[in-house]
């Protein structure tokens, strides 16, 4: 009875262990991001090495706006006046999050070339993309020659 019991918290351990280990970790998921946009886009260590500073401010700055974005969408107003209201705060944070992208376009083309930031737009587009489909790991390099 008592090996039971024992065999029985070894198990839940276990277990408890698994589950902790697929709990969502920021850094892990930059890592991740980063290595699958420098295979993507072809960066050199140099390239990333300018590229990724810019890609994390931007998204700094664009989280600011995603924060205020999901306020504002929370709950449902109750005038048609205050829904008119909300949505135009939302389309005004989406074109403030445009024209951070696009400021930030601007100086990635002037430490990459045009070809590789445009490779690297697409590479996280499609990164996350994948992610949010619930893949547990990073999405794998398509082979060259086959981009829809």
């Amino acid at each position: 009875m008592r090996k039971l019991v024992l065999l029985g918290f070894f198990l839940m351990l276990t277990m408890v262990c698994l589950a902790q280990e697929k709990k969502f970790s920021p850094e892990k998921f930059e890592a991740d991001l980063a290595a699958y946009i420098t295979k993507e886009a072809k960066f050199t260590e140099e390239e990333a090495v300018k590229f990724f500073p810019l890609l994390r401010e931007m998204h700094q700055k664009q989280r600011g706006l995603y924060k205020k974005a999901r306020n504002v969408g929370k709950e449902k107003p109750s005038t048609e006046d205050a829904c008119a209201a909300a949505i135009r705060e939302r389309d005004k944070l989406d074109i403030e999050q445009k024209q951070i992208e696009q400021v930030y376009h601007q100086k990635m083309l002037q430490v990459i070339p045009a070809s590789k930031l445009y490779d690297a737009i697409r590479a996280e587009t499609r990164f996350h993309r994948q992610m949010m489909k619930g893949w547990q790991r990073p999405p794998k390099p398509r082979p060259m020659g086959k981009r829809p």
